[in-house]
């Protein structure tokens, strides 16, 4: 073993490696829970590349099989409802663990200095989930999937001058059809995910090489010992390795409650018009996006004109790319921060999971008027921040990590 790692790294720098990203990565002593999602999108981004793999050899990316392919792998392959309960529900597990991952940034301020890159690159990472989402959402060729589909591709149209021409390039066609499946197919399989795997190697890069943020906030960086290793961090392994994989254990074992026992979560993680096939001449009595992309459809029903929910729904999928340069405050952790950002922090949170439960009910009175109000709360967020926060009362924040 001696000698095949010693040829090993002649020809890799292996050991390189793993000293600069775990053995000799320094990372704060007061990491807590929160600072686990990181490692958990990871951990399900591989689940969903190795079931996809399992989905793919027996899925048939037209219009006329989809739908029957995925009955076929539930009903007679072999372990393929496993394959495919495993990989819904790590659809909606990936979302949920990418929000709170998010949710504890803005906690932190991990997006202030001097991590605006890892931000900015996180929020692509984001961005091109949402297309995998969508694209991999009509995969099942199901009703809802073709609708949901049809409606958000639809949307394009609003776009002044070129809109409908950008609508029929993206599905290929006049409407939704086997062209669309093919190249949806195309984009989930294989364009997006290569996207995915190479953005997350440049988040972690970008990461380790400015240091991972802490609960106080604090550069462990600029306290350090004789020999250059910071006095408030540990080793990355296996400190922080030793504690991720308690946190891996439990999350696996509550996603596999959920595999096994609600896989389809009541309609939420798949809902029951997707159990009949994709009919161009029978619309769901209610057509609604899968959840996590329900905050924003909600923002969309809001407007009254098309092309203004369409700009309302992209200002709140892009506003949160700007954080770095709209918080003004010198201070990075919640637990420092004034009583107005707290409070802010807290309306937007709630605005966030209103408008996700307003985007699966019915476009009608109270819900329009409240997905009107939590929309305003939302986009005030991130408008008002530079004002709020410039004139924030902060507490002292220790020279140490505590």
């Amino acid at each position: 073993m001696e000698k095949l790692n010693t040829w090993i790294n002649k020809r890799f720098p292996l050991a390189k490696l793993i000293k600069e990203h775990a053995t000799e990565y320094y990372a704060s002593k007061n990491f807590n829970f929160w600072y686990g999602f990181g490692v958990l999108a990871f951990v399900v981004l591989a689940l969903q590349i190795f079931t996809g793999i399992f989905l793919t050899m027996n899925y048939k990316p037209s219009a006329a099989d989809a739908f029957a392919s995925v009955e076929y792998i539930m009903r007679d392959v072999e372990w393929g409802w496993l394959m495919r309960y495993l990989h819904s529900t790590g659809a909606s597990a990936f979302f949920i663990v990418i929000y709170l991952h998010m949710f504890r940034a803005l906690m932190y301020g991990s997006y202030k200095k001097p991590r605006e890159l890892v931000w900015l690159i996180g929020m692509v990472i984001y961005i091109c989930l949402m297309a995998e989402g969508f694209f991999g959402y009509l995969l099942p060729w199901g009703n809802m999937s073709y609708w949901g589909a049809q409606v958000i591709v639809s949307l394009f149209g609003a776009v002044p001058y070129f809109g409908e021409g950008l609508a029929e390039w993206i599905r290929g066609d006049f409407y939704i059809s086997d062209v669309t499946l093919n190249r949806f197919f195309a984009f989930h399989v294989i364009a997006v995910p290569i996207m995915l795997l190479l953005l997350v190697v440049v988040h972690i890069m970008a990461l380790h090489e400015v240091g991972s943020n802490n609960p106080d906030g604090i550069e462990i960086k600029e306290l350090k010992d004789s020999d250059g290793i910071p006095l408030d961090g540990v080793a990355f392994h296996p400190f922080h390795t030793s504690k991720d994989l308690v946190i891996i254990i439990v999350f696996l074992i509550l996603f596999s409650a959920v595999v096994f026992f609600a896989p389809e979560m009541g309609g939420y993680f798949l809902e029951h018009a997707n159990f009949e096939p994709a009919d161009s001449l029978q619309t769901p009595e209610h057509i609604a996006p899968v959840w996590y992309f329900t905050p924003f459809y909600a923002m969309l029903r809001a407007v009254p004109s098309k092309l203004g929910g369409v700009l309302l729904m992209g200002l709140a999928i892009l506003l949160p790319i700007f954080l770095p340069w709209l918080d003004k405050c010198r201070v990075k952790s919640i637990r420092y921060r004034g009583v107005t950002f707290k409070i802010a922090l807290a309306l937007f949170t709630i605005s966030f999971i209103a408008l996700g439960y307003l985007g699966l009910q019915p476009a009608t009175g109270v819900f329009t008027l409240l997905a009107r109000g939590f929309s305003a709360i939302y986009i005030a967020f991130f408008v008002f921040m530079p004002f709020y926060t410039k004139h924030e009362k902060t507490k002292p924040v220790p020279e140490r990590v505590t």
